[in-house]
Parts: structure tokens; sequence; C-alpha cells
């Protein structure tokens, strides 16, 4: 007798998702598990895939031809789930001004102003926003300073969309994670320095240790779109096996 997975309860039946940054990673899983819990899902990335819509969310004319294609499939939107992301460590002398403005465009521009562009299908639904920002947000970190930067910008630039939409009906939350076993942390690693400083990296690690599977930030980001998480908005849930105390 094979194990059979355990059903998942139907929390987003009826309900309409778009994920970004679908294509593989904490993203693919994502939108697998809003659609293993009855959500109609709209994934794009900037590669293409399966069931997944390639658009470089960073262009504006993409990005808006994108939206209003998504917005018709679904015919409305209860939920907006900002996962794509780029990381590349680099040292300070490294770091150049593209670099720098690749990282605000993808991590902080692109999800802000799809949030904008969302923001009245979801007062209309009384939906949500869940984006992720990360622990890189809250601490400094060796040798990722672009990224450290943009996630930041991400997280104060939801909290204030939080405070704005509140009044209309819309929950705006992040979840913020450690360090998670996908293929975008694993390359990002290669951008550091010959003479890395490891007491420096060691700063960042987990009590628990290693990455986490993305299944496990997956499930912070489903429960803060849910209704389980109906007087939650403007948090930032620290998903890192204990690096931020």
């Amino acid at each position: 007798m094979t194990d059979q997975p355990t059903p998942r309860a139907q929390r987003f039946a009826g309900r309409r998702v778009i994920v970004t940054g679908a294509a593989g990673g904490l993203g693919q899983v994502v939108a697998e598990l809003f659609r293993a819990e009855g959500a109609a899902v709209v994934a794009t990335d900037v590669a293409p895939a399966e069931d997944v819509v390639a658009c470089d969310l960073s262009d504006d004319a993409a990005r808006e031809g994108f939206v209003a294609d998504a917005l018709a499939e679904l015919g409305g939107l209860d939920v907006l789930c900002n996962v794509a992301g780029i990381q590349q460590f680099a040292a300070i002398g490294a770091i150049t001004a593209d670099a720098l403005r690749r990282h605000f465009d993808v991590n902080a521009l692109a999800p802000l102003m799809l949030a904008q562009a969302c923001a009245e299908a979801l007062v209309e639904s009384k939906g949500n926003v869940v984006s992720v920002a990360s622990i890189s947000s809250v601490m400094g970190q060796p040798y990722n300073a672009p990224y450290c930067a943009s996630k930041a910008a991400l997280l104060l630039g939801m909290r204030a969309l939080g405070v704005e939409l509140a009044t209309r009906g819309v929950r705006v939350n992040c979840v913020s994670p450690g360090g998670i076993a996908t293929p975008m942390v694993e390359a990002a690693a290669a951008g550091l320095p010959a003479d890395t400083n490891w007491d420096l990296i060691a700063r960042s690690t987990s009590v628990i240790p290693g990455f986490m599977p993305p299944a496990d930030v997956a499930e912070a980001l489903l429960y803060l779109a849910s209704d389980a998480a109906a007087s939650v908005t403007g948090a930032n849930l620290v998903v890192d096996r204990g690096v931020v105390w």
C-alpha cells in the first residue's frame, strides 16, 4: 500500500490569486499549495515554465500588461502574493550601480507597483497582499548590501500600503525568511569574495541548523493570505530557524 498525500483544507476555494516568481523555488511551491487548496492561480516569472506566464515585472509595460491579462482571466483578485526576487552577494568594492538598481527594481519597485495595479480589485474583494521580504530587511549582513537595502524598502513600503488600505478592507503583510534551500540562494553564494570573513557570515547563522525547505515558508505565506489571519495586517512574520531574536 502506497502512502497517499494528506488532503489539504480548501481554504482558498473560489479565491483568485496571483503568484510571482513561480517558475521554481519558493514561488513554485506557493503556487502549487494555493492550487491544492482550491484557488484559481495565475503565476508569473521572468523565465517561462509550465503553467507560468513569462514576464519581467521590472518592465513597466510588461507588468501592466500582465496585471490586465491576469485580472481579466481571473475575473478579479483576492490575493496578490509577491515572491519574485533576486540576490547576489558582493563585497562593497564589487557592487555596481546597475546591480543595485536591478535589486531595487525587482525586489522593491515591482511588488509595490503590482500592489498599486491590483489595489482596486483587492478593495472590491476585501482581499490581501502577502510579500516575501527577508531577515535581510531587518539586519545588516556582510556582502549583501543591495539585497538588504532593497528588501528593507519592500518591507517598509508594504507596511505603508497596509496603513493606507486598512480602512478599505485590504490587509498587507510580509514574511521574512532566513536561508531557504532554493536555486537563488545557492547561486547568490557565487558572489562571495575569495577573502570572505566567515565570522561575519556566521552572525546570520540560525540556531536550528541548515537551510529551510521552501514549504516551511510557503505555509506562512498561505496563513497570512487566509481568513485565519483576518485580524493581521502590517505584520512581518519572521520564519528563520532562530536568526533574528
